[in-house]
Order: C-alpha cells, then sequence, then structure tokens
C-alpha cells in the first residue's frame, strides 16, 4: 500500500493548501467592502474640485500662462506613474497592467522617447527594474489604507519637472475598478490637462456668476490644478487597490475550488488502488487454497 500512502499525503497537502486559499478569500472578502467605500468616498472630492477649477478656467482667460497646462507639441521626455499592487497571487491583474504599460514605453523607445516612471508598488518596481526603465522615484508597502503624503514627494517632484520643462507628457497607469469580477488596465494622459476637464460645463452649471478670489485667481488656479492631480493620482490609487482586492478574491475562490476538485479525484484514485490492492490479495488467497 506504499502508492497508497503517497495518495494520502497529497491529500492532506491540498487539504492543508484549500485551508490557507480559503482563508485568503475571506480577508479578501472583508478588505475589498472596505477599499470599495474608500473608493467610492474619494470620488466626489475630485468631481468638485473639478468644478471649481472648470468654473475659475472659463472666467479667467490667462490661465494658459501656467506652466503646469502648457502643451508640448514635440515629445522628447514621457514620464509614467505606475500604480501596481504589493502583494501577488491576485491573477493576472498586474500581468495585464503591464503589459500595457510595456506596450506604451516600447511604442516612445521606438520614437526616440526618453522615459522616466515613478513607481507605487513593489510589483510595479520589481518589473521596471528587470527591465531597465529609468525609476526616478518609488513608494512600496502602501498597505490596505492609501495615505496622501506617502504620494505627495514623488507627485510635487512629476508635477515641478512638467512645468520646468523637464516633462512633456505624464501618464497615469492603474487597474480601473469595473465591478467585482472584472477590472481593467487603465492608461490615461494626466498631463497636459485636457480641454475636457477645463472648459466641460454642462448648461446646469453655467451659472453666469464672477467670482472674487483672494489673492488671486493665476494662484488659486495653480493651487486648485495641483489638488486636482493629487486627487486624480490618489483616485487611481484607491481603484487600484479595489481592484486587487477583488482580483485576489476571485482567484482565491478558484484555487479553492480547484482544490476540492484535486481532492475528489486523488480520493478516486486512492479507492481504486485500494479496491486493486484488496482484489489481488484476494486472488491470492484464492489461488493459494485451490492449490491445497
Amino acid at each position: 500500500m506504499a502508492v497508497g500512502k503517497e495518495i494520502l499525503t497529497k491529500i492532506r497537502s491540498v487539504q492543508n493548501t484549500q485551508k490557507i486559499t480559503k482563508a485568503m478569500q475571506m480577508v479578501s472578502t472583508s478588505k475589498m467592502r472596505k477599499t470599495q467605500d474608500r473608493m467610492r468616498l474619494a470620488r466626489p472630492y475630485a468631481e468638485k474640485v473639478r468644478i471649481v477649477m472648470s468654473h475659475l478656467a472659463q472666467v479667467e482667460t490667462e490661465h494658459k500662462q501656467l506652466p503646469i497646462l502648457e502643451s508640448r507639441e514635440n515629445i522628447r521626455r514621457a514620464g509614467f506613474i505606475l500604480i501596481t499592487t504589493d502583494k501577488g497571487l491576485c491573477g493576472g491583474l498586474n500581468a495585464n497592467l503591464l503589459k500595457k504599460f510595456l506596450g506604451q514605453v516600447q511604442e516612445y523607445q521606438q520614437q526616440g522617447v526618453e522615459v522616466e516612471v515613478i513607481c507605487f508598488g513593489s510589483k510595479g518596481l520589481a518589473a521596471c527594474n528587470r527591465a531597465g526603465l529609468n525609476v526616478v522615484a518609488s513608494a512600496v508597502n502602501l498597505g490596505d489604507t492609501p495615505k496622501m503624503e506617502v504620494l505627495l514627494g514623488s507627485l510635487t517632484e512629476v508635477f515641478q519637472r512638467y512645468a520646468d520643462g523637464g516633462l512633456d507628457i505624464v501618464h497615469l497607469v492603474y487597474s480601473r475598478f469595473i465591478n467585482t469580477m472584472r477590472q481593467e488596465p487603465n492608461l490615461e494622459t494626466l498631463l497636459p490637462i485636457g480641454h475636457n476637464v477645463l472648459n466641460e460645463i454642462s448648461e446646469a452649471e453655467e451659472y453666469g456668476r464672477e467670482y472674487v478670489y483672494e489673492p488671486s485667481p493665476i494662484l488659486v488656479l495653480e493651487y486648485l490644478v495641483r489638488r486636482y492631480l493629487e486627487s486624480v493620482v490618489y483616485q487611481a490609487l484607491c481603484e487600484n487597490m479595489a481592484s486587487e482586492q477583488s482580483a485576489r478574491m476571485v482567484a482565491m475562490k478558484a484555487a479553492t475550488d480547484n482544490a476540492s476538485n484535486a481532492i475528489k479525484e486523488l480520493r478516486l484514485i486512492y479507492n481504486k488502488s485500494r479496491q486493486a490492492a484488496i482484489t489481488t490479495e484476494l486472488s491470492e488467497i484464492v489461488a493459494g487454497a485451490a492449490a491445497v
């Protein structure tokens, strides 16, 4: 019964793995609800800042004087803010995101454009190091609750480099949360800010009022632009964390189900081998009795 003992050892090993995946599934389910609530709570602030900034941009026609709002025709140096997870076991979430990111990087490199990357998350940082990309800043081990103070240093550096002409375009790459079963890799242009962000106001939002700002509209607009950009990155980080927990919950559920199927198959093989051993023993006994 040496074969039977080996099968029983495999069954116990799969059962232990199933306990781990089941526990990880329950933990991810609990965290997923918190991350989704945090993601939804971050949206109204970003939307309100966008509306106020749009009103000011329409009233103040000199907003194009701000360096951070300038558009560059020739792109010589591109920056990426890459948001990935710190941990694995979340299906193809990071793989799909990095595939989209590296594809865009390859297009820029073929055009002779220099690429600089800021990584939030250890998986993206490891991938950029393997690809030999220029990582100018990074932040890892962000935890389950994103904190804005951890991001401010790197974001301030990016915005300042764009305003000074060190970067001609800045992209934001993250996993967008659609629903529990679906997350999409998203690559959007963070800088320059599109005209649809600054000037798109519906008829219901056109109040026809003139605003008075202190100390000046330009300074207020510059402050709002930075707060808006920071809120966009923070919202992307919240969505990426919600996507991570949802993808991990689905992946661990699939692993738990696969473990159950593997246990069933192993038990069937064990029962067949045990039945075969019993049949062999009976045959030997009958043959011995007949010989006597």
